[in-house]
């Protein structure tokens, strides 16, 4: 009861200091290259309002400092992405530092010295570590998977990776440990807030008293810097947004603010129209089966995308779901690089712990889920009868980067059977693992065959979305 007292009479102080001072200040400063010549056109805001660089690279903008943390620059996509140690870096500043240097900042960018349209885009779904051991598996298990893929892609082109959210599990301290961990992995490597990334004794900034010394998000920004902020490669526009209204204790609702879909309105407004544009969350939008985790305002969300091809990325759900949401907006809500809370090997929806690579093409994608430890080959678990315990009677597939242009069929001793049916229920991995097995999460991405009584073989053949096959042949007899 003392430590709320206290922390009411700072909030109580700070307002009084808010009323007694002007908090909007005139920021300014150049986007220049390395030389010192200035960029035209970049792209910065503070949050709440835009500005482009002037012939010189100028630019000024009147922030006011309640509600603006940081001014950020979106990249453009002749520069190279402002990094350090392969953590991006270097495109916003604090306000805090601002005000303290007279109002001014300057961002040097380094200009491309070739141009492409092409590179891969690593997302990466809550690591969510939560102590020492869960740390470990997290650097020894899924950072190691990575780097091994990063160093096979950056032979080709550039890679930049994006962390959907839950970096840690309500535990700020691991954020140094989490940061060293992506250092120098041959990536750029981007984060995005989760619900486990914000300090559990406040509400986030927004809902706060104004002029507030402390908020949610508070830690995360010191570390990560701001969370809406935007950038471009290649012909990509990518957006990063919080997409969780915090009210403190692991209290939230998944929802964008109006100030945001404002920001995102404003953002987009630089972007030509019918541009791919690549947006990452933590919360999904569309998901249909186990849906209770979907943000509220997905409709307004879709409405303001509506002239862009769009792809989200998100996670938080620790399952995986395509979400064909209409033709120029498609969801990845891709498994979890923690699984199932680092209990096992498979998410909730029964994929294995991993991450998803996406080749971008000038504005075509092409995507591929990566279980950790295992090679991009391993694309659905089969399971012989009886292994399955709801279906005994059938072989199961399991398809966990499965959408409606998918295929999947069935050989029964070399002859072709057709189709596998798909059907809803909870994958037996891992509700073997629950102690209520009906508490295990549903998921749409399983298919089944019967096969006769006398059949020696059984092949499974899966054609994704882009003509790859990939098949699994089980021996029923010998």
């Amino acid at each position: 009861m003392r430590t709320l007292s206290i922390l009411s009479l700072l909030l109580c102080g700070a307002c009084l200091g808010v009323a007694a001072q002007n908090t909007t200040l005139k920021f300014s400063g150049r986007v220049t290259d390395a030389s010192g010549k200035g960029i035209a056109g970049v792209v910065v805001n503070n949050g709440r309002h835009f500005v482009k660089t002037d012939r010189q690279g100028a630019w000024s903008l009147e922030t006011d400092t309640v509600v603006s943390k940081f001014v950020s620059i979106s990249t453009p996509a002749d520069y190279r992405l402002p990094q350090s140690e392969g953590l991006s870096d270097g495109f916003y500043v604090a306000v805090n530092k601002l005000a303290a240097n007279k109002g001014k900042h300057d961002f040097t960018l380094e200009r491309r010295q070739q141009q492409s349209d092409n590179f891969y885009y690593i997302a990466v779904s809550d690591p969510q570590v939560r102590n020492a051991r869960e740390m470990k598996r997290w650097r020894q298990e899924a950072v190691v998977d990575l780097v091994e893929t990063i160093d096979s892609l950056k032979q080709q082109r550039e890679v930049v990776g994006m962390t959907l959210g839950d970096l840690v599990f309500d535990n700020m301290s691991l954020y140094d440990e989490y940061k060293v961990s992506l250092k120098n992995t041959g990536a750029t490597f981007f984060q995005c807030i989760g619900n486990h990334d914000f300090d559990l004794r406040y509400q986030d900034l927004h809902n706060m008293a104004a002029g507030t010394p402390v908020y949610g998000e508070m830690v995360y920004n010191r570390y990560f810097g701001p969370t809406d902020y935007s950038f471009n490669i290649g012909k990509a526009h990518i957006v990063t947004m919080k997409n969780l209204n915090y009210v403190s204790g692991k209290r939230y609702i998944e929802c964008l603010t109006g100030a945001q879909i404002d920001w995102l309105k404003k953002d987009l407004s630089y972007v030509p129209k019918g541009s791919l544009v690549i947006l990452n969350m933590h919360a999904a939008g569309w998901n249909r089966v186990a849906n209770e985790g979907n943000i509220r305002n997905a409709a307004e969300l879709k409405e303001t995308l509506k002239d862009y091809n769009v792809h989200v990325f998100c996670g938080h759900t620790h399952f995986c779901q395509n979400n064909e949401v209409a033709p120029n907006l498609y969801e990845h809500n891709i498994g979890a690089a923690c699984g199932a809370w680092w209990a096992g090997w498979v998410n909730q929806c029964g994929a294995p712990n991993g991450y998803m690579v996406v080749d971008v093409n000038g504005d075509e994608l092409k995507w591929h889920y990566k279980a950790t430890r295992r090679d991009f080959s391993y694309q659905f678990r089969l399971y012989k009868p009886g292994e399955f315990l709801t279906q005994s009677s059938f072989v199961v597939a399991n398809i966990w980067d499965w959408d409606s242009t998918c295929k999947a069929v069935w050989y029964q001793d070399g002859k072709s059977m057709g189709d596998m049916e798909q059907f809803t229920d909870a994958d037996e991995t891992i509700a073997a693992m629950k102690k209520n097995r009906s508490s295990a999460v549903k998921t749409a991405h399983l298919f089944r065959a019967m096969p006769s009584d006398k059949a020696k073989e059984i092949k499974v053949e899966f054609t994704n979305r882009f003509g790859e096959v990939y098949t699994q042949t089980i021996r029923l007899k010998d």
